[in-house]
């Protein structure tokens, strides 16, 4: 069946939606139990809810050759490298510098989509890259004036997303030949066990942290292994497939913003005049690095081209 543009467009903002919020929840979770093992076992249970789905859609099956080593690396990046990173990030920064940090997610794909496949490097787009890099120096530098008051939880932060934006180039060149759902269904499953592995030996007493979860906590575990992490997961990948890493990583300007109101909402954070500031480089970069102002020119040159005749 084929999904239309506006289709994918408006499930993509919801997926930001629940991107957004999700960093508000991870925030929360990790103060309740050890960041590494809490994400191994949500992102195992969000694996085993896309393999539910995708068995109802009977689209599950064995990958075959090469798909083998894509979802090796899209494991590493999009699920080891991208969630590690972010929950131990999360400990350590707040959920409003996240937020903003993960807003460089379509400059760093546009710029790998440049380098790996292709795509054209234009002089709006390097100078939307040297934009976006401006504001985030600006979020991740605080109130202190020198590199020195640089959180090493906002360094984990953008690895996170350098990480996830690796894997989308990935996942973009497995497309071909392999449903992006069903990649992402075993991205989940191998990528949480690693992660399984890992918080073994890095946090001994995470599994006795499982154990002292209050109620709440465990219903907005459940809640972010669904939601953001299953469905959103599959949706965006999906939507790599069909539309492009470029093209589909646009979306991801909303995720800040959302974040912002989030950490606002529910965790009373303050946003300072820093930030802010970042927040609007971070934009105008994206806006221009992704390509997204050339394309919106193009397309109304084209309509203005129609009206003409």
């Amino acid at each position: 069946m084929t999904v239309s543009k506006s289709k994918i467009y408006s499930l993509l903002l919801f997926v930001m939606l629940l991107w957004g919020m999700n960093v508000i929840a991870t925030k929360i979770l990790v103060t309740s139990f050890m960041p590494v093992t809490m994400t191994a076992f949500r992102i195992f249970t969000a694996g085993c809810i896309v393999f539910l789905i995708l068995g109802f859609l009977k689209v599950v099956r064995l990958p075959k050759g090469k798909e083998w080593f894509y979802i090796f690396i899209g494991s590493l990046f999009n699920v080891v490298g991208h969630h590690y990173f972010l929950s131990v990030g999360l400990t350590k920064t707040s959920a409003t510098n996240t937020g903003l940090i993960l807003g460089m997610a379509p400059l760093l794909t546009a710029i790998l989509a440049m380098l790996f496949l292709k795509d054209k490097a234009t002089v709006l787009k390097v100078v939307g890259v040297l934009l976006g890099f401006f504001g985030v120096s600006f979020v991740i530098l605080g109130n202190g004036e020198s590199l020195h008051h640089i959180s090493s939880g906002d360094i984990d932060i953008f690895l996170s997303i350098l990480s996830q934006s690796v894997s989308f180039i990935t996942i973009k060149k497995a497309s071909k030949t392999i449903d992006p759902r069903l990649m992402t269904g075993y991205m989940l499953i191998f990528g949480s066990a690693l992660l399984f592995i890992i918080s073994l030996i890095i946090e001994p007493s995470g599994l006795s942290s499982m154990t002292r979860g209050s109620i709440a906590a465990w219903s907005l575990f459940l809640l972010s292994a669904l939601l953001a992490t299953a469905f959103g997961h599959m949706i965006y990948n999906y939507s790599v497939g069909k539309i492009g890493a470029a093209e589909a990583s646009i979306f991801i300007n909303f995720n800040p913003f959302f974040a912002l109101i989030g950490s606002l909402l529910f965790l009373g954070e303050t946003i300072v005049w820093k930030q802010l500031l970042g927040f609007i480089f971070i934009i105008l970069g994206v806006t221009l690095g992704s390509g997204a102002y050339e394309e919106l020119m193009r397309r109304f040159a084209r309509k203005r081209h129609v009206y003409m005749k």
